[in-house]
């Protein structure tokens, strides 16, 4: 039996796949022989992966080297019996991995819900009688049926349909429910057009039909997809790859600068156990303690303003890697476009009408082309009766819910219904008018359906007739003319006009209708049959029909996806379309979105010519390529991977099945909220709620602001660390006592870093944020400018610290005088250096004094605090400081103001540098 695997079934015959699967097309399988399947095949489940224990989740939530770090601090200062210092360092570690853990909790469960989406109740013939089983008891050869509304329990090969369409969007991405037939078909045929195959978790839009189960559970398409998924590889994204390096430096730099404090101290033959506490305070003082929980505050403010604009981040470092992206590779329908189908043009009578608005929503008008305002369609009657066509041969409704139109039935044939109403013909006031008596349905091999209406005793009735092109002018004798009246059949014009349709990417429906005798009538058809006393047939609209008019209709872009296509184009970033839609479509709503390739030209590629490309010529085609149709899930992987080869940042947006291994692998996953399965969901870091493109560029905007801030909270906080560090060595080479003690470092890294730097957390975006190229990839965290200004102000720490610390002990001051000044200057160099880094480049004058209310809220919270620090006996007694005068606070803030006007001075250089370039 395992020979039935991995076979091409839309290939083969069906007599041929009934034959290998030993099945019955009317009896179907055996007990006996379902039982046997059943024990050598397994069942029809997709295998569940190991999932990672919640307990090792939250323990590599301390997997940095940031946290090794303040880890060890806290270990030493346990050791040291300093108990407080130990709780407070430990606390932050600990709250930083629990907020981590519990915005990760809910991740990895895309193959958990992957096995529920394809949990379902099948109908099979088994024996020859039709009964119902849960879909995991089927087996390969099982005859299933399937129905309007069903959800396809496993791959079949279908041996019969009836106007079955069945809508693949979660698998293949294509906008309308595809139509069924038992034919056989080419080797090479992509599964987006395998006709004569219904796949697993697919849902039945209309019709019937049956097959034989020919895949189940792991061998499925939804199956294979898990596999993709279990394969895709979890990646860090910049943030983490940048802190993660950022941590590893900083910790060579710390034990460097502890080896050689104890080294010097040793060397001066200073006391070793003296040695060992100034290294201690050393490290403890070079440790930016607040940095993980800073880092966390600002990605989770970042997560926050983000859900405020109908972003849902899932995975917390997803909010930065949005502000790096470099690549937006979208879905087309819903994401880029409505997901409404409309109508856009109308030609009859010879004559051609423009529709707006887009949308099932009936707001718009009808208008001549290159005429203005609404057509009257008592002066347009070949108009009305083109319109009226499509309003009566139609099996589709409209209705409102909550404000928002919906449709209940095909897409298309709602569009006919929207563009009716814009010319002013209500729907329900038509039909009830001209009821309808008969129909001949929709079927593929006929392409078109046929209405017939009563209009009253002793009237002729009318019959109206939709469908391809080629077959209504083939049924056609004449078109109506501008004033409604028949004229002989212009073919070329008619092919003409819809060819200019075709080429816009619109799916093109011919109208055509017909006077019949009063019937009243049941539903009879066949080709060779003429009419029939009291029945309507195929062969009373097999010819003698009149044309009147086409109605071109598409899934127009959105407005706000034009707009954010644009904005992200000036921004640096560049937008791809993978759809698994028809080529024809894909290309020309791009060219309406402004998509362009890197060499300015709209390029497109199918996924079957993907299929034939080596691994080189593959990077080539992502790296050039703007558009790509009909694309299988692992295409859609290995376009990501492609990207990501070149160095790119690449978020991919996805709201099917299909899409969730590529969601999984890129960069930053993106997925619908309102359409998406709950695969891609689980398989994504963002979900939008609005499912709009332009959510997704709003969100790359936080992204840049929410990376601007942690550079600016970085750059604030290390000159402290490295001052305090320096402040340590210096009073070691020059054999003095230490300037500041371990616990007076610790409050310092802690107040201020709650009170100073996590205000630059809320810091509003800057302007022309998304003027900026994304950053390079390989880009650190500091730039060169940033660790001149980093040393700049360290040095006026050190300086001011370590010359004011001798100065009051010159002057008479105790030695925990001496400390308190050299503690204060510290903290007020810290926060006059705080509006400095409102902004990497630019005067806070220019953001805007009151811009940031908190930053100002905890400036005066910590000037309170410091206050207390050093004039409350309790805190004295805690933290070894004393009271001081007017001048020592005189020399403090004078050095805190030296240091603002320095960066002000360098920002300003800088800029004028700069403009002088230009």
């Amino acid at each position: 039996m395992e020979s039935l695997l991995n076979r091409h079934w839309h290939h083969l015959p069906a007599e041929e796949i009934i034959q290998l699967l030993k099945s019955s097309p009317s009896r179907g399988l055996s007990a006996f022989e379902v039982k046997h399947r059943q024990t050598h095949f397994g069942p029809n489940a997709i295998t569940a992966q190991k999932a990672m224990s919640p307990f090792k989740r939250f323990l590599l939530q301390f997997h940095n080297p940031l946290i090794y770090i303040l880890l060890a601090s806290a270990l030493v200062t346990a050791l040291l019996a300093e108990w407080v210092d130990f709780s407070v360092i430990f606390g932050v570690v600990l709250i930083n991995a629990v907020v981590g853990y519990l915005q990760e909790a809910k991740a990895e469960h895309s193959l958990e819900s992957l096995r529920k989406s394809v949990t379902t109740i099948a109908t099979v013939t088994r024996d020859g009688e039709q009964i119902k089983v849960p879909s995991m008891e089927l087996v390969p050869g099982d005859l299933v049926w399937l129905e309007s509304g069903d959800k396809v329990p496993a791959d079949l090969r279908l041996l019969k349909t009836r106007e079955l369409r069945v809508d693949e969007s979660p698998l293949t991405g294509e906008s309308l429910p595809v139509e069924k037939a038992p034919v056989s078909l080419p080797q090479d045929t992509v599964l987006a057009d395998r006709a004569n195959m219904a796949y697993s978790g697919t849902l039945v839009a209309t019709g019937r039909g049956h097959g034989l189960v020919v895949s189940i559970g792991d061998n499925t398409e939804t199956g294979r997809i898990s596999g993709l998924i279990a394969a895709a590889v979890n990646l860090q994204t910049p943030l983490t790859k940048k802190i993660a390096k950022f941590s590893r430096t900083l910790l060579w730099v710390i034990l460097a600068l502890g080896v050689l404090t104890f080294a010097v101290g040793l060397f001066r033959h200073q006391p070793v156990f003296d040695m060992f506490m100034a290294t201690v305070a050393l490290v403890v003082g070079a440790i930016p303690e607040g940095l993980p929980a800073a880092v966390t505050i600002v990605l989770a403010i970042g997560v926050n303003r983000m859900a405020k604009r109908k972003a849902i981040i899932r995975k917390l470092p997803a909010v930065e890697t949005l502000g790096s992206t470099t690549v937006i590779c979208s879905d087309k329908t819903g994401t880029l476009t409505e997901n409404q189908m409309t109508v856009q043009e109308i030609m009859a009578g010879g004559r051609v009408y423009e529709v707006s608005g887009s949308g099932y929503a009936p707001a718009g008008e009808v208008a001549l082309k290159g005429g203005s305002g609404a057509v009257d369609l008592t002066r347009h009657p070949a108009l009305k009766e083109c319109l009226l066509a499509g309003l009566l041969c139609n099996d589709s409704k409209l209705r409102q819910e909550n404000g928002a139109w919906k449709v209940q039935g095909d897409p298309t044939e709602a569009a006919l219904l929207v563009s009716a109403s814009k010319a002013g013909l209500d729907p329900e006031t038509v039909r009830a008018g001209l009821p309808r008596l008969d129909a001949i349905p929709f079927e593929s091999d006929r392409q078109y359906m046929a209405t017939l209406h009563d209009t009253g005793p002793n009237h002729p009735n009318p019959v109206y007739v939709k469908g391809s092109v080629e077959k209504i002018l083939q049924r056609s004798v004449a078109m109506l003319g501008p004033d409604g009246s028949p004229r002989p059949l212009d073919h070329a014009q008619v092919l003409e006009a819809a060819e200019n349709m075709a080429r816009n990417g619109w799916r093109v429906l011919a109208m055509a209708s017909k006077q019949m005798g009063h019937l009243h009538s049941t539903l009879e058809c066949s080709e060779e049959s003429g009419h029939t006393p009291g029945k309507m047939t195929c062969g009373d609209v097999a010819s003698e029909l009149t044309f009147v008019g086409l109605q071109g209709m598409i899934d127009p872009p959105r407005a706000e996806a034009v707009r954010a296509v644009a904005a992200c184009a000036q921004a640096g970033i560049q937008v791809k379309m993978i759809t698994g839609d028809h080529a024809a479509t894909a290309t020309a709503i791009a060219a309406q979105l402004g998509l362009k390739g890197p060499e300015a030209a709209l390029l497109a590629i199918t996924g079957q010519a993907l299929e034939g490309l080596s691994d080189k010529e593959l990077v080539e085609t992502a790296r050039r390529t703007s558009v790509f149709a009909r694309v299988a899930p692992e295409q859609k992987l290995k376009l990501v991977e492609a990207l990501q080869s070149l160095g790119h940042v690449v978020a991919m947006t996805g709201d099917g099945v299909n899409d969730a291994p590529a969601l999984k692998q890129a960069d930053i996953g993106v997925a619908m909220g309102l359409g998406g399965t709950e695969v891609a969901k689980e398989a994504a870091d963002m979900v939008l709620t609005d499912d709009n493109f332009a959510t997704i560029e709003a969100a790359v905007e936080e992204g840049r602001g929410v990376f601007d801030n942690l550079t600016k909270f970085i750059v604030w906080t290390l000159p402290t660390n490295l001052g305090e560090g320096l402040v340590i060595l210096a009073a070691i080479l020059f054999g003095t006592a230490l300037p500041i003690l371990p616990v007076q470092i610790l409050w310092v890294n802690m107040t201020t870093a709650l009170l100073l730097g996590l205000m630059l957390a809320f810091e509003p975006k800057e302007p022309g944020l998304m003027l900026r190229p994304p950053r390079e990839t390989n880009q650190p965290i500091l730039t060169r400018v940033l660790i001149f200004r980093i040393l700049l102000v360290a040095g006026v720490m050190l300086l001011g610290g370590f010359a004011l610390f001798k100065a009051e002990l010159i002057a008479g001051g105790t030695l925990d005088q001496a400390r308190t000044v050299a503690v204060n200057i510290f903290v007020m160099v810290e926060t006059f250096y705080l509006f400095n880094c409102r902004s990497l480049d630019k005067s806070m004058f220019r953001l805007g004094v009151f811009s940031n209310p908190l930053l100002l809220a905890g400036v005066g919270i910590m000037a309170l605090l410091q206050m207390l620090f050093t004039y409350w006996s309790p805190l004295q007694t805690a933290f070894s400081t004393s009271a001081i005068g007017i001048r020592e606070w005189g020399w403090i803030l004078a050095f805190a103001l030296a240091a603002y006007l320095m960066v002000g001075l360098e920002k300003w250089l800088r800029f004028r540098r700069r403009s002088t370039a230009r």
